[in-house]
């Protein structure tokens, strides 16, 4: 482990297992304490840590338990307020900070969430994945709007705009259910993905539909072993009445997400490249939305679509249908 910064007045070594006599060696260090029994916590079966708080070259009287010996878990986080000390494990990726995104040209903002890295299983392969964030909800109508009806360009440049846009729909995409808040539906997979490089290019940031793996890893989280009962968080086919809801209306998961189960099924992007939603939607049983729930598009999906071939933009008998994005926060 290395030198952990503070204030100026006070330093903070941090070392694992026998490390401690190196720091000790330092002529520049004074030690106060009185040894492994100052405060501290231990957490069996993990790694030893010892936190040092000295004084530099001075006495250490009136330091409040400078000295602490404790075990904690790798991947954890310490925190000593005072010192504004932040400590973690030199291995640890952590996802970039979440942030807020703004849309040029319109008032549209959206929240995007950090997710540490980690491992997954996927059809009993182990996959490593890295940090990365996610919408803190799923892309709304407010937000496709802007994009599909070019409300991002001025009236003077709509005739020269050259981002390929959606084509008009057949029907209504959003069924009459609601418009302004709601989760965008009926949206293939193609043009989710053509929006997000329309986002990419607006904001400067690369966005992108989610890894099945990546959606696997926020969902695990958002699960966790706990959590709120499956009504508080998801919409599903007993309390949902058969349509889609605005976004963040129950309450988020225990990542801090809304609507990752239920309401609009999310499209994501497995390693075969087939086009598959998770989470389940509005008209699934509560048992089957959630972490595990997964469904693989068919014909169903498009049936009464006229146009031959069929949309590359909408579905027209997919109103369970939508997506969230991702970014690596570059």
């Amino acid at each position: 482990m290395v030198l952990a910064r503070a204030c100026p007045a006070l330093a903070v070594w941090i070392s694992r297992g026998g490390d401690s006599k190196k720091s000790r060696s330092d002529p520049g260090w004074q030690r106060g304490g009185t040894g492994a029994g100052d405060g501290g916590a231990t957490i069996r079966g993990a790694p030893r840590l010892r936190i040092e708080i000295r004084r530099r070259g001075g006495n250490n009287k009136g330091l409040v338990r400078p000295f602490f010996r404790f075990r904690c878990i790798l991947g954890s986080f310490a925190a000593a307020a005072a010192l504004d000390l932040t400590l973690r494990p030199l291995t640890a990726q952590p996802a970039a900070q979440g942030f807020t995104q703004s849309i040029a040209g319109s008032l549209v903002r959206f929240e995007m969430v950090p997710v540490p890295g980690g491992t997954v299983t996927i059809d009993g392969a182990t996959v490593t994945v890295a940090p990365f964030l996610i919408g803190r909800t799923e892309v709304t109508w407010d937000l496709y709007d802007v994009y599909a009806d070019a409300l991002d360009v001025p009236r003077t440049a709509a005739a020269v705009d050259a981002t390929a846009r959606p084509s008009r729909p057949y029907g209504a995409p959003d069924y009459g259910w609601g418009h302004a808040g709601y989760p965008a539906i009926s949206v293939t997979r193609q043009a989710a993905e053509a929006f997000c490089a329309w986002l990419s290019a607006k904001t400067g940031k690369a966005y992108r539909l989610p890894t099945e793996a990546e959606w696997v890893r926020a969902a695990t989280l958002a699960a966790g072993g706990g959590g709120a009962p499956r009504d508080a968080v998801t919409w599903h086919r007993d309390n949902a009445k058969g349509t889609t809801h605005p976004v963040g209306t129950r309450q988020p998961d225990l990542l801090g997400l809304s609507d990752l189960f239920g309401n609009a099924a999310e499209w994501v992007v497995p390693a075969d490249g087939k086009r598959v939603t998770r989470g389940g939607s509005f008209r699934d049983a509560p048992e089957d939305t959630g972490p595990r729930a997964r469904a693989e598009q068919d014909s169903s999906w498009n049936e009464r679509d006229p146009q031959l071939p069929k949309s590359r933009w909408w579905l027209s008998d997919g109103p369970f249908v939508g997506f969230r994005v991702v970014s690596d926060g570059k």
